[in-house]
């Protein structure tokens, strides 16, 4: 059979990455993410608790 097999090829296996060695700044970056997103989230809770900012209303367009 010359170019043409049927069905799924395998694909390649890919290399196995790495371990990296972090260092302090690495690791003092990550530690700072964590802290930005529980905060997020802290905030995101205490947003919903109250409800939503918009009020409904009569939209005016600028037309007369």
């Amino acid at each position: 059979m010359s170019g043409r097999e049927g069905g799924k090829k395998k694909p390649l296996k890919a290399p196995k990455k790495e371990s990296k060695d972090l260092d302090e700044d690495d690791l003092a970056h990550k530690q700072k993410l964590k802290e930005q997103q529980k905060a997020l989230q802290e905030a995101k809770a205490k947003a919903s608790q109250k409800g939503p900012l918009v009020t409904g209303g009569i939209k005016k367009s600028g037309k007369k």
